[in-house]
């Protein structure tokens, strides 16, 4: 299996990308030109690396990376340019992944998009506090990356649906990201009932290695395709 790794060099897509090499995969990873890269991947002759701006590139150059691969993964961020262009930096690369995937592959192509757990999936109601709503509306507005993140979920709910004939997706929602070195037991469920005032925790390597886990296993893949779980560390439990 072949996985291409949108954000590969984000502090999650190093974590996937090594994921998904450790348990044998072939990967392509999309990488800014200049962005330092891990030697290990050099080296490796199951990772191709592609240099690029995923924002200026066309439909028919990434249908051309994708014609072999069987699944696509998103760890992108706005890093620290969180008021800078693009604004849509997420939302825009699923859209074009998915035209690229309806124009050019041939089979079925898992999508897996990293998103947050202060999305809400609309397609289990999920409710929130009356405090909550009123932050959430404050951060959607002031914080741009936040209302990517949830248009990108979007489009993949109500655009792509659990019909599509070329694409299934998983839209993965860590709450609060941690730095850890090694991968720990951790938890999965449909929907938090954590609050943006008491949020769980997950490690970076933990959304890794699910990530990876879904993208590899195919009973793992039909318990969660087109839902959002929810991770967090062990024990803590929602």
């Amino acid at each position: 299996m072949t996985t291409l790794v949108l954000g590969a060099s984000g502090a999650t897509g190093k974590h996937l990308v090594e994921q998904l090499l450790l348990m044998g995969q072939h990967v392509k990873v999309v990488v800014r030109p200049l962005t330092n890269i891990p030697n290990a991947w050099n080296d490796n002759d199951r990772a191709t690396i592609i240099r690029a701006n995923i924002s200026e590139m066309t439909v028919d150059e990434i249908a051309n990376h994708i014609k072999d691969c069987q699944a696509i993964a998103s760890c992108l961020g706005h890093g620290s340019t969180i008021y800078g262009k693009p604004r849509k930096l997420v939302t825009d690369a699923v859209k074009i992944l998915c035209s690229a995937v309806e124009k050019n592959a041939s089979e079925n192509v898992k999508i897996v998009l990293m998103n947050t757990a202060g999305f809400r999936n609309k397609d289990l109601n999920e409710r929130i506090s009356f405090g909550q709503r009123i932050m959430m509306g404050i951060i959607r507005t002031l914080v741009p990356p936040h209302l990517d993140n949830e248009e990108a979920a979007e489009f993949l709910r109500l655009n792509i649906g659990q019909k599509n004939a070329k694409i299934q997706w998983v839209v993965v929602r860590p709450d609060n990201l941690t730095n850890e070195e090694n991968v720990t037991e951790y938890s999965l469920c449909v929907s938090p009932t954590s609050t943006l005032f008491n949020p769980s925790k997950i490690s970076r390597i933990n959304v890794g290695h699910f990530m990876a886990r879904l993208i590899v296993g195919n009973d793992l893949w039909k318990e969660w395709k087109g839902k959002m779980p929810v991770i967090c560390n062990a024990p803590q439990k929602y």
